[in-house]
């Protein structure tokens, strides 16, 4: 048996299935393409930014109880922290699901949960798909059918697969693709590379109007115009001078290519910034705490959200939500503020003792030691 088989063992027959009805008519079918915005290196360092920074997310399955917060040591906190699946580690599945979420030819990011019978978590796929459905059946069961660029394809229930969505408006229930509202900036983009290109390989030739003083044939001119290339003009010519006897001329042709200066072509770069919602420092790494904070309160933070709702709801039945059962993503972002915001924060949190010594080394980037869970009091305390 194949990996493919393997884990789609839940698939199901969709010959007794129909497209699910929407009350506007809405056909939900969804279908995605090689992006083009994804071909540009501008875009594509700031999806990569995104999803380097996203895929430092620590998976949690806890449990809340009267006020209280649990990590569970279960098989599910393992897949999440550390192997989603045979093949793709936790920090490589999140950079796949977050480069899907964020490729503006798709915005959405799908994951399918493979669950043995009964009903316990063995594996989290990100899908990559050619073509999605979604469809019902006569109880009002939703499904969706994939087919995979490889012209597979495969029906499973919904409830086994987490959906992201962005740009979560025009459509029913798929994320609304962004490539073409992106597509102006990336030609004005592409326009000015090629302006440049080609500025720098006219500079490189000489060009101009060779004339003759006498009337000659057609051929005769064409003849007398590729024998000067080929003796003057050609790189073999190592000391670049030409000769002309007085039954021609040569006129030098001026040229002015124009291109984009620097303050243009940084305002075009700033409009795909501004459309990603990050700072260019984030993405050259020159960023400040601010910066940084507000990068992940804007852009991190919220995928973070969607990652645990969708998690949490699908592979949790209701009365597992209800004791408290919860999936939540976080990643520790006093590792990007300086050490004097942690020092001063150590001395802040101290007399009311919420931090333990081995949290308090965590938050300098320090290996816990034994005996460091118990908490920190102010000068004095114990």
């Amino acid at each position: 048996m194949g990996l493919f088989d393997k884990v789609f063992k839940k698939k199901v027959s969709d010959k007794n299935l129909a497209y699910m009805q929407f009350m506007n008519g809405y056909v939900p079918s969804f279908s995605t393409w090689t992006s083009r915005a994804y071909q540009s290196d501008i875009v594509r360092s700031v999806i990569d930014c995104i999803a380097r920074n996203g895929a430092k997310f620590k998976g949690r399955h806890i449990r809340r109880s009267k006020g209280r917060v649990e990590e569970l040591n279960t098989n599910l906190n393992r897949i999440l922290q550390y192997q989603w699946n045979p093949i793709m580690n936790a920090y490589a599945a999140l950079y796949k699901v977050i480069s899907e979420l964020y490729d503006p030819a798709s915005n959405n990011a799908l994951i399918y949960i493979q669950t043995d019978d009964k009903g316990n978590v063995l594996g989290l796929y990100p899908l990559k798909f050619g073509n999605a459905q979604f469809l019902e059946d006569y109880e009002g069961n939703i499904y969706m059918r994939y087919q995979f660029n490889n012209g597979r394809k495969v029906t499973v229930p919904y409830e086994n697969v987490a959906h992201l969505r962005m740009y979560f408006k025009e459509d029913d229930v798929f994320g609304t693709s962004s490539d073409t509202v992106l597509r102006p900036t990336l030609q004005l983009i592409k326009t000015s590379d090629e302006g440049i290109i080609n500025a720098v390989k006219s500079s490189a030739y000489l060009r101009g109007i060779l004339k003759f003083t006498g009337v000659l044939k057609p051929e005769d001119i064409k003849n007398e115009r590729d024998r000067f290339v080929a003796e003057y003009l050609s790189t073999e010519n190592n000391g670049g001078i030409g000769a002309l006897d007085s039954k021609a001329t040569f006129e030098k042709t001026q040229l002015d290519p124009k291109i984009v200066d620097a303050e243009q072509m940084k305002l075009i770069e700033e409009k795909v910034y501004k459309f990603f919602n990050i700072n260019e420092n984030i993405v050259k790494s020159q960023y400040t705490e601010d910066e940084w904070n507000a990068f992940y309160e804007s852009v991190l933070e919220p995928i973070a959200l969607q990652l645990s709702l969708e998690l949490t709801n699908k592979i949790f039945t209701e009365t597992e939500r209800g004791f408290g059962n919860e999936i939540i993503f976080e990643a520790n972002r006093l590792q990007y503020v300086s050490v004097k915001t942690k020092v001063q924060l150590v001395k802040e949190t101290a007399p009311f003792a919420i931090l333990t010594r081995n949290e308090i080394r965590e938050i300098f980037n320090m290996a816990p030691v034994e005996g460091g869970d118990t908490f920190v009091l102010a000068v004095g305390g114990k």
